[in-house]
């Protein structure tokens, strides 16, 4: 199903001359003045201007020292449209270099941008996110979203963003929860995810199992999935046509399987054979985390039962070319052979 594209291009009413200046030091004095010009047309041009200097990481570095971000703050509440999608625009472009993540994080643009999450405009929602998602890739980023209290609208605005700031909102979120999930799980991020994993997007679908492991990650997080009957989902998505939906899924599965609720869960739900064809698939993505999986289930009874007549299948697995595959499998092989 083809899906609408956000476009940066500004309105055909628009002048897009840039502000003419010299590409010297000089420049980024002059257009921190004229960004802060009562002249709508001046400030756009200024702003354009800078979207092309940001892209050499000594501008970032120099416009951070003479305060730019003060300057883009102010403008991120403009009523003019292009003045935030150009002021978006040129953080998003920082945020490429790290010399303009750090400066962002320290400069509090993340409470300034927050406002945007409800801008009418969707390439500024979408620029707002994309600045959100290289920031969240720091662990220092990530944690000033956090302590930002973002997580709550990010889990809300999954529910109605467009598909292109989904994928950047669970991007954000993969990176976010990584460190902390209560929050997460207070806003109901599980039964949102749970909704997002038959989503027609193979990257939603991806992203959002991808989400899911982060929070299972945590023994909260284990606890919620499992309630939330998240696992029979998961197992479903094993057999998604793409490979990188049924990685994600299966590295889910590893982590919400840790607890014996969620071992119970899977049995339940016959994990035991689709978690077999993936090991059996030699070009399988999600081969690793299956050997894992399985592990955890031959802890069980019934499990290591079943999973005896399938020793072979992990047997070969012992030649595999990824030495992480291999330790898996003669882990795997130690654990179904345990007798009581």
């Amino acid at each position: 199903m083809a899906q609408p594209r956000i476009s940066a291009c500004p309105p055909p009413d628009t002048d897009p001359t840039k502000a003419t200046l010299a590409f010297g030091r000089r420049a980024l004095p002059k257009l921190n003045e004229e960004l802060q010009s009562p002249e709508l047309l001046t400030q756009q041009r200024a702003l354009m201007a800078l979207c092309d200097l940001v892209h050499d990481p000594e501008k970032v570095y120099q416009a951070i020292a003479l305060g730019f971000l003060d300057s883009l703050k102010t403008l991120l509440e403009h009523q003019d449209q292009i003045v935030r999608q150009k002021a978006t625009e040129v953080l998003s472009i920082m945020t490429s270099h790290t010399i303009g993540r750090e400066g962002l994080i320290r400069g509090g643009v993340i409470s300034a941008l927050a406002g945007l999450l409800d801008d009418p405009v969707d390439i500024c929602r979408r620029n707002t996110h994309q600045t959100f998602d290289m920031l969240a890739k720091l662990p220092q980023g990530a944690g000033a979203v956090l302590r930002a209290g973002l997580i709550p609208s990010l889990v809300l605005k999954l529910k109605t963003e467009l598909d292109e700031i989904q994928e950047l909102i669970l991007d954000t979120l993969s990176n976010c929860l990584r460190v902390e999930v209560s929050e997460a799980l207070e806003a109901g991020a599980i039964s949102v995810l749970k909704e997002k994993l038959s989503h027609p997007s193979t990257a939603i679908r991806s992203k959002a199992a991808w989400v899911l492991l982060e929070i299972s990650s945590h023994a909260e997080g284990k606890i919620a999935v499992c309630n939330e009957e998240v696992i029979p989902v998961l197992l479903g998505l094993l057999e998604d046509t793409q490979p990188e939906v049924q990685a994600s899924s299966a590295g889910a599965l590893m982590f919400a399987l840790v607890t014996p609720q969620g071992r119970s869960s899977a049995m339940g739900a016959e994990a035991i054979p689709p978690l077999l064809t993936l090991v059996a698939e030699e070009t399988s993505k999600a081969r690793l985390n299956a050997i894992k999986t399985l592990t955890l289930l031959a802890e069980l009874p019934e499990g290591r039962q079943t999973l005896l007549d399938h020793r072979d299948t992990f047997v070969r697995c012992l030649d595999d070319p990824s030495e992480a595959v291999q330790r898996a499998a003669d882990v795997a092989i130690t654990v179904i052979d345990w007798k009581p």
